[in-house]
């Protein structure tokens, strides 16, 4: 199976969110051929969907008619201008931000810190040094009192991803707090 280019991935994701509907199986395909045909005067067959969305096994680069006509769907000319677009939109560009922050290496040992994160989750931390915590109380989140883990910044309106959390000396899957809006309140007690 070929490696989408990220341009095209990003194509299907927007087709898809515009359509309201994942496409995966091959009434999806028939149904959004017809609709593309009907609505939009598109012609894309269902064979060249499924080929696309790598439903079907194929090894064969999406033709940039294909991913013209995918992108006139979403309201652009051609599939050139929709990466264009890519590369100007602010959704896509890396920048700088604004946001109240701590550092670990601003922080004396011992130190506590208070994180939390919508709807109602709150933790009170104690910094051990390096780039380690440990929780010390916890509400409504899923990390408990007696958790550690290791992060270098706390950064509010950004999530606090974790590559892991030490829980009963055993090592958890990565763990992401505030995956929606990000951290909402970051105080050193």
């Amino acid at each position: 199976m070929n490696v989408l280019k990220p341009e095209v991935r990003e194509l299907m994701r927007k087709v898809e969110e515009k359509y309201q509907h994942p496409l995966k199986t091959t009434s999806d395909f028939d149904e959004f051929s017809l609709r593309l045909k009907r609505d939009h005067n598109i012609a894309l067959s269902t064979s060249t969907l499924k080929r696309m969305w790598h439903y079907v096994n194929d090894q064969h680069e999406p033709r940039n008619t294909t991913l013209s006509a995918l992108s006139e769907y979403l309201g652009y000319p051609s599939f050139e201008a929709f990466c264009k677009w890519l590369k100007e939109s602010p959704l896509y560009n890396s920048s700088y931000f604004s946001a109240i922050y701590v550092y670990t290496h601003d922080l004396t040992e011992g130190q506590e810190l208070e994180i939390g994160w919508a709807p109602n989750r709150l933790l009170r931390l104690r910094y051990e040094g390096g780039t380690s915590f440990v929780v010390l109380t916890s509400a409504n989140s899923k990390l408990q009192s007696g958790d550690s883990f290791e992060a270098s910044a706390f950064l509010t309106g950004q999530p606090l991803s974790l590559p892991f959390v030490i829980r009963d000396g055993r090592r958890t899957p990565p763990f992401i707090a505030g995956r929606n809006g990000g951290l909402t309140v970051l105080n050193k007690v």
